[in-house]
């Protein structure tokens, strides 16, 4: 099992063990990952994006890195709405 990302609020799951007895330490850690996502996103993280989503909907928030991803004007917060990417601030 790889070794997970807990500074991240992306959530991407992973295989379940073949071996019934690591089940006890896969859910510990399936639940650390979580915890760890809802946490960030409870605290108003972001995590900053260099791809643009390919279906947006209103009200999609976005940190572009302003170099591989410019949904506007450089670097910053955008917010999703009108058909449009808007610069937050």
């Amino acid at each position: 099992m790889r070794t997970p990302n807990l500074g991240t609020a992306s959530f991407i799951p992973v295989e379940p063990p073949s071996d019934p007895k690591e089940y006890g330490r896969y859910l510990r850690e399936l639940e650390q990952r979580i915890a760890a996502a809802v946490q960030l996103l409870a605290a108003g993280h972001i995590d900053q994006i260099n791809v643009a989503p390919a279906k947006p909907r209103t009200g999609d928030i976005r940190l572009c890195d302003g170099t591989n991803l410019d949904l506007g004007t450089g670097q910053g917060v955008y917010c999703y709405y009108g058909a449009a990417w808007h610069k937050l601030g």
